[in-house]
């Protein structure tokens, strides 16, 4: 199998991954809190964890 002579350049194998991009965030408007959140990821409202729009955890009060 042929293998090249010389070294590639990084700029020589940077171009070559050019087509990799960072994508936006999806946001969702959640049900219950109405606040905007991740997709598909659990977030904090008023100290409760939701996912899916279910509380899923409470914060413990703290004494």
């Amino acid at each position: 199998m042929p293998n090249p002579k010389r070294r590639h350049s990084q700029q020589r194998s940077a171009k070559r991954r050019t087509h990799y991009k960072a994508e936006k965030v999806t946001l969702s408007k959640d049900s219950v809190t109405g606040e905007m959140h991740v997709r598909h990821r659990a977030h904090v409202s008023e100290g409760k964890l939701f996912y899916k729009g279910k509380v899923v955890a409470e914060q413990s009060p703290i004494n």
